[in-house]
C-alpha cells in the first residue's frame, strides 16, 4: 500500500492530534487505482518550522493553517508554489476567513476544509486529494509514451475545474449560514464572484471542444471563400465590451478584398483567440492593431497590441497546451492555456505558419501567413 506523506500545519494541538487520528487507520481506494492509499502525518506547529521540514524531508501533501504564529499561511502557501509546486497544499480555515481561503485557492492552492471539521469531512477531502495525485502520476507517465492528450484532459479538468468549484461552494455555504446578512444585497460581490468563475469554467470547456476540434476532426465540407475583414469586425464587436472596460481602442486596416479559402469557423477561432488576449494582457488605455493583406498568393493576419509583452522563454513555451505566463501582472487574469494552441493548431491545419514578436513591457505581435487557397 502507498503512503501519502501529510505535514499537518495548525498551532492548535488538538487540530493536528485531530488529523492523525482520523488518518490514521484510513485508506483511499477506486477501481482504477493500482493499489490502496494511505497516510503518514507529521505534526508542524509553526509556518518557520514546516519550511525548514519541506526543506529537508520529503512531503506529498501540506494541510495548512491560514492563521499561524509568526509567518502566516499565506506565506508558507507562497513559498511552496515558488520552490516546491509538486507538493499539493491543502488551507484549513475557520469559517469567519472562508473567503481568505478561497482566495488562497486561487493564488495555487488545491483545495481548503473549514474548521471544525467532521472526520467524514477530512475523509472526503483526502478521496478527491488522492485521485487527483493519481491522475496527476498517469498525465506524468502517459507523458513519457507520447500519449499524454487523453489524460491531460482529466488532469486539466480535475484541477482547471477543482478551484472555482471550490470557491463557489464556499460562497453558497456563506449564504447559506446567512453570514454576512439577511439580504441579497449582503451577498452582491460574492454573487458576481460566483458568476465569473461559472463562466471561466465554460470558457475552458469551450476550449477544450475547439483543442478536440482542431486536433482530430477536419470538416471540409465546410470550405468556402472567406472575407476576412468581416470575420476581424465580428471578433472586434465581441470582445468590445471588454476592450471598453479595459479602455483599450482596437482598429483594423485592411487591403481591399482580402479572401482565404477555409472553414469560416477556423477563421473565428483564429481571429477571436488572438483578440481576445491582445486585449485581456493589455494595458489600461491601450490599443490594438488588426492589419490584413493579401501578397504573394498568401493572407497575412497581424494582430498587434500594446500590453505586458513576453521575455524570450515565454515565447518558446507559448504554443504548448496548458501553459501560461506566470507572473505578478498575469495573477489575476485567468485563461485555460489552450488558446494560442488551437490557434497553431488551426494554422498547421492549412499549412502555415505563426510568427511571434514581444518586448516585455511594450506589446506583443502574433503574424500568421496561411495561403489563400
Amino acid at each position: 500500500m502507498k503512503k501519502l506523506k501529510i505535514a499537518v500545519v495548525d498551532d492548535e494541538p488538538g487540530i493536528r492530534s485531530g488529523v492523525s487520528r482520523i488518518l490514521r487507520n484510513f485508506t483511499v481506494t477506486y477501481p482504477f487505482m493500482d493499489e490502496d492509499m494511505g497516510f503518514e502525518v507529521i505534526e508542524i506547529a509553526t509556518g518557520e518550522e514546516a519550511v525548514e521540514f519541506v526543506e529537508h524531508k520529503e512531503v506529498d501533501v501540506v494541510l495548512l493553517d491560514n492563521k499561524l504564529p509568526g509567518i502566516q499561511g499565506t506565506e508558507v502557501l507562497e513559498f511552496l508554489n515558488k520552490n516546491y509546486p509538486e507538493i499539493i497544499v491543502m488551507m484549513i480555515t475557520s469559517y469567519a476567513s472562508l473567503e481568505l481561503a478561497v482566495k488562497a485557492t486561487n493564488q495555487g492552492a488545491y483545495d481548503f476544509i473549514p474548521k471544525p471539521f467532521t472526520p467524514q469531512e477530512l475523509k472526503s477531502s483526502m478521496e478527491n486529494l488522492s485521485k487527483h495525485l493519481f491522475l496527476r502520476g498517469m498525465t506524468k507517465k502517459m507523458n513519457k509514451e507520447g500519449k499524454e492528450i487523453r489524460f491531460q484532459f482529466l488532469s486539466v479538468l480535475s484541477h482547471e475545474l477543482k478551484a472555482p468549484l471550490n470557491a463557489i461552494e464556499g460562497y453558497l455555504r456563506i449564504m447559506k449560514e446567512k453570514e454576512a446578512g439577511e439580504k441579497i444585497e449582503d451577498y452582491g460581490q460574492m454573487i458576481d464572484r460566483s458568476l465569473h468563475r461559472i463562466k471561466n469554467m465554460r470558457d475552458l470547456i469551450m476550449d477544450l471542444l475547439d483543442l478536440t476540434k482542431t486536433k482530430f476532426e477536419r470538416k471540409e465540407e465546410k470550405v468556402c471563400e472567406v472575407e476576412l475583414q468581416e470575420i476581424a469586425q465580428l471578433a472586434v464587436e465581441a470582445i468590445n465590451p471588454y476592450a471598453i472596460q479595459k479602455d483599450v481602442s482596437i482598429e483594423i486596416s485592411a487591403d481591399e478584398d482580402v479572401r482565404v479559402t477555409a472553414d469560416p469557423g477556423d477563421m473565428e477561432i483564429i481571429m477571436n483567440n488572438l483578440l481576445s488576449n491582445a486585449v485581456k494582457y493589455n494595458k489600461e488605455g491601450g490599443h490594438v492593431a488588426i492589419e490584413l493583406k493579401s501578397e504573394n498568393n498568401q493572407v497575412m493576419i497581424k494582430v498587434e497590441d500594446t500590453g505586458i509583452g513576453m521575455n524570450k522563454d515565454e515565447i518558446e513555451s507559448l504554443f504548448k497546451e496548458f501553459f501560461r505566463v506566470k507572473n505578478e501582472q498575469t495573477r489575476n487574469i485567468s485563461g485555460s492555456g489552450l488558446g494560442l494552441p488551437i490557434v497553431k493548431n488551426v494554422v498547421d491545419l492549412y499549412h502555415g505558419e505563426v510568427d511571434v514578436n514581444s518586448v516585455p513591457g511594450k506589446g506583443t505581435s502574433f503574424t500568421i501567413k496561411i495561403p489563400a487557397e
